[in-house]
């Protein structure tokens, strides 16, 4: 296990306390207790992106000379995005030494890498996958993460969070189960019905409204013909 230089130790302990204090949106990062060069941080998919509902858990590896080094990047979770345990190949990484800034901090290594991830620039670890399979990965990614005794342990909030999402998740299908054996349908499938019976009600509200315009249009134009017939006639 590398030793870490008192500049590093410093300055890691300062990114943690920024970091506490302004956190990163989307991302968590905790570094282990043993050694405060290895960081764990994980991903929350970003709402309104194939990620929606997934976590992603990767780790930091800072050299004992930051922060005048970059770290190495990695992703742990299949994410559709990055290869997993592969160093990344990114400007703020330890692939491109000449393009770091020491002034840069661990919340601006994350930030970075939230923002790459929601590209589809290509890069040495990254790979390309369908919109479809990185929304089924965002699901995989829950019981995926719970196998990981670093992740359960640097994160527990998260993992009871999973955990409740799981056990909505299996709730959800048991009663779809129930219903289909039944023959009836479930609280989700009357949900959707609902929705799609508004919908319906919506447009033929809309056609049914669209339909009074044109006959009310088509009366008017008839009751002023009538007028100026009439007038004429009187002449």
């Amino acid at each position: 296990m590398s030793k870490p230089s008192r500049t590093a130790s410093a300055r890691l302990r300062a990114d943690y306390m920024r970091i506490k204090r302004d956190p990163v949106p989307y991302v968590t990062a905790e570094p282990l207790p043993s050694n405060i060069l290895e960081w764990h941080y994980v991903v929350e998919g970003p709402e309104e992106s194939p990620y929606a509902g997934g976590f992603y858990h990767g780790k930091l590896v800072f050299p004992m000379e930051y922060p005048f080094r970059p770290p190495s990047i990695f992703m742990i979770s299949p994410s559709g995005r990055f290869k997993t345990n592969t160093r990344l190949c990114l400007s703020i990484s330890d692939f491109h030494p000449d393009t770091w800034n020491p002034a840069w901090s661990v919340a601006t290594i994350l930030t970075g890498l939230l923002s790459f991830m929601l590209e589809e620039s290509p890069t040495f670890g990254s790979i390309e996958t369908s919109d479809s399979e990185k929304r089924l990965l965002a699901q995989q990614s829950l019981s995926f993460n719970l196998k990981n005794k670093i992740f359960t342990e640097l994160f527990p909030e998260t993992t009871e969070k999973i955990e409740n999402k799981l056990a909505q998740r299996e709730r959800e299908l048991a009663e779809r189960a129930r219903a289909t054996e039944s023959g009836r349908p479930s609280d989700q499938d009357l949900a959707s019905n609902d929705s799609s019976k508004q919908n319906v009600d919506s447009s033929q509200m809309s056609a049914l409204t669209n339909l009074l315009i044109v006959v009310g249009f088509a009366f008017f134009a008839w009751t002023v013909s009538y007028i100026v017939s009439t007038l004429n006639e009187e002449e």
